[in-house]
């Protein structure tokens, strides 16, 4: 037989850790090896490993025993059922009812409605002010006739008589060192707790319908490209919740400006004569131009900021900016008199 592992380690924690921090963990590798939700052939050793290191520093007084003798001394005084006895007065079902339901089985979550795709592209320009976008979205919605119950109108759903309205059946496990009450979705009405007798013709009994509805969303200044969710808009489910319409945008490239984050770049051609004597320019900027100097003798590349003229961060307050490169044209055609007052500069410059 394997000797027992020190419970301090099985859990994760040591003799210092809080007795909330201790319950914190064992929730955690609960949830992780409990057979119901674990289907490895370990995970049945492994929870109740866990199971009795919980129910021993989960109690004072066996904690106690354990940190003077070890194993020895808990196995001495105390049996499996004294150990998983105490654990439950300390809380241990209530562990198992937050993270399975009552009766320590699985809490069954709402049906919700399943998500729908859009997907747009929006210009640089959108980004600068947002866009707002209504659409024309087909999915599920709500069946107008039975007002989602799926009964036909004037009639009403009965009681399920396999689970009496509960919508769970219940069945006693016992796992050779303590016995859980477990709880499963009722095969009958598949959890509902009730079925329907006599359908609604329009829907066939599912309360919601393939329809179309006018959806509006906003597209939020300083955007990017990715996923983005309009809560709720997905497809509906007439006794749960609804799902989520996820809009997928695409920022189309820009024909003048190249985007990083929430600035914006933009080159700038300018002439050897213009770069060597300086000139003023003008460039565009996302709302409209604006006028800029090159100073004499500006190098190729040159970085000159246009504070406040990028777009704004969707996350916090703050524009960006736009950053004007200067790009100087060296000439590939020059006339005689050209290259001879090039030469005549050069001869100078010597």
């Amino acid at each position: 037989m394997a000797a027992k592992r020190d419970y301090y380690e099985v859990l994760g924690v040591t003799k210092s850790t809080s007795p909330d921090e201790v319950k914190q963990q064992y929730r955690k590798l609960a949830l992780k090896f409990h057979p119901d939700r674990n289907k490895s052939s370990e995970a049945p050793e492994h929870f109740k490993e866990i199971s009795e290191a919980y129910g021993v520093l989960s109690d004072p007084e066996k904690k106690q025993v354990y940190d003077q003798y070890g194993h020895a001394g808990v196995d001495d005084r105390y049996t499996n059922e004294d150990i998983f006895q105490g654990a439950r007065g300390g809380g241990f079902e209530s562990i198992f009812e937050s993270i399975f339901g009552r009766g320590g089985g699985f809490g069954f979550e709402q049906q919700h409605g399943s998500d729908i795709l859009y997907e747009t592209s929006v210009t640089l320009e959108d980004v600068l002010d947002g866009k707002k976008i209504e659409i024309d979205l087909q999915k599920q919605i709500q069946c107008a006739n039975c007002h989602g119950s799926g009964c036909k109108p004037g009639t009403n759903k009965i009681t399920c008589s396999t689970c009496n309205g509960q919508g769970q059946v219940r069945q006693s496990r016992n796992m050779g060192f303590a016995s859980f009450v477990t709880a499963t979705p009722c095969p009958t009405c598949r959890g509902q707790g009730s079925m329907i007798e006599t359908p609604c013709g329009d829907c066939k009994g599912q309360g919601k319908k393939k329809g179309t509805k006018k959806v509006t969303f906003q597209i939020p200044p300083g955007i990017d490209s990715g996923d983005y969710t309009v809560t709720g808009e997905g497809n509906e489910s007439p006794n749960g919740t609804n799902g989520d319409l996820i809009v997928r945008v695409r920022v189309q490239p820009h024909h003048l400006f190249n985007r990083d984050g929430k600035d914006i770049f933009y080159d700038q051609d300018v002439s050897m004569i213009d770069a060597t004597l300086g000139c003023d320019i003008v460039v565009p900027t996302l709302k409209g131009t604006e006028k800029i100097k090159v100073a004499s003798g500006s190098q190729p590349n040159t970085i000159m900021k246009l504070k406040g003229k990028g777009v704004p961060h969707i996350n916090s307050r703050g524009t960006g900016d736009q950053f004007v490169r200067i790009v100087v044209n060296i000439p590939t055609k020059l006339s005689k008199d050209q290259k001879n007052l090039l030469n005549e500069f050069q001869k100078k410059g010597d």
